[in-house]
């Protein structure tokens, strides 16, 4: 008995220190988005191409997922999760040595890359130290977590006040201290090699067929979340707002998230996670869309914030949950594959669209397009017909 509760003390300690990687990993992001927006937006660089170079993080996330499962082979995951966060430290460190376009699109993509391999080796981590009882309550705790993080980055704006390196300085002693955290407490365990385990093209295809609508909320949030966190300081700037005031405004997007997730997975699992997902996009993209109208106003935009934020922030997990109801778990695997995949496209889009938008002078659109977006995905759902795990099976 000893030995197990020992066993169960020492997996919740690792458990502990995967959710405070998690909060850095998702500062990390949460900071570097808006920092270096304000920075190339303040350096005369159209805002097309500011939002292209916000993109360059999710092309190294999107390259990283490519070879993510061998990575995590060869090294293990303690190993995985410290060269993530190496590479992290070493690009926070370069960012101001270097003021250069270029040279900070690079740096952008080893922090996707970095990051994402935090994000796959923690997460599948959990996996491993949380008893099957609590799994689901755990993996949902670890998504609170870096939304914590993420909210909490853009905090670090007024920091700028004091040198624009400072900013970078306090985010890379935080990496480093989550870095000698993870070297010394966390264990070096490596993933079991699976055998003859195969992924047939079928297997996607099959999943698109029977989880299409459930599998687009990944894309919608990726652009979001992107898309806001890097177009959101130069739509800022341009209609009149101060840092301050933007660094005040960020975070509420994950404030409402990290308030309403809770509860909106609870009421998915009595009325329905389609419904609810519906119902979250409708609302939610009806509060972008009003964001413009609020002007300057720093209470308008914050509650529209927060409501958006609170609609559309569990949209990740409510897609992969409704994705769970209706696909067997065979196909479970490749659904989640499709879903990172569609985040991270979404990701590389949000900048992008969001700033060609404002390049050619229509700001609001920053909004609009992501409002509409989300109210057409919440009306599509009338017309999809729910088909169950059954017929998928069937296939």
């Amino acid at each position: 008995m000893s030995q197990i509760h020992s066993k169960n003390r020492s997996s919740s300690f690792h458990y502990v220190i995967l959710l405070i990687v998690i909060v850095a990993a998702g500062i990390s992001q949460g900071l570097l988005l808006p920092v270096l927006s304000i920075f190339l937006e303040q350096m005369g660089v159209s805002s097309s191409m500011n939002g292209m170079n916000a993109a360059a993080l999710y092309v190294g996330s999107f390259a990283m997922t490519l070879v993510a499962e061998r990575t995590l082979g060869a090294l293990g995951f303690k190993k995985l999760v410290s060269a993530g966060l190496v590479l992290v430290l070493v690009s926070v460190l370069l960012f101001p040595l270097f003021p250069s376009v270029k040279v900070w699109f690079i740096l952008r993509l080893l922090v996707g890359i970095g990051d994402s391999a935090v994000h796959y080796a923690a997460q599948l981590w959990v996996l491993l130290v949380t008893p099957e009882e609590s799994r689901g309550r755990n993996i949902s705790i670890y998504g609170m977590s870096y939304g914590l993080g993420f909210s909490l980055g853009p905090l670090g704006i007024p920091l700028l006040q004091y040198g624009n390196s400072v900013p970078f300085i306090v985010l890379a002693v935080l990496v480093m201290l989550v870095l000698i955290l993870v070297l010394l407490k966390l264990p070096d365990l490596r993933p079991e090699k699976l055998k003859g385990e195969q992924r047939p093209v079928r297997r996607f295809r099959r999943s698109y067929a029977f989880a299409w609508y459930a599998l687009i909320p990944a894309l919608l949030y990726g652009y979001m979340e992107s898309g806001i966190n890097s177009n959101f300081p130069v739509y800022g700037l341009r209609v009149g707002l101060t840092e301050h005031q933007i660094a005040l405004l960020l975070p509420f997007i994950g404030i409402g998230g990290l308030v309403l997730q809770l509860p909106l997975g609870m009421l998915s699992d009595r009325f329905g996670r389609k419904k609810i997902l519906m119902i979250c996009g409708i609302l939610g993209g009806l509060s972008f869309a009003l964001i413009p109208t609020a002007g300057t106003s720093t209470i308008g935009i914050m509650l529209l914030l927060m409501l958006a934020g609170g609609m559309i922030g569990s949209f990740f997990s409510l897609g992969l949950a409704y994705a769970a109801d209706i696909l067997p778990k065979l196909l479970l695997p490749a659904a989640n594959v499709i879903a990172s995949f569609h985040f991270n496209i979404g990701s590389i889009a949000g900048p992008n669209i969001g700033g060609t938008l404002m390049q050619y002078g229509w700001n609001a659109g920053l909004f609009i397009v992501l409002g509409l977006g989300f109210m057409a995905f919440g009306f599509l759902g009338f017309a999809v017909r729910k088909k169950t795990s059954v017929e998928a099976d069937s296939l």
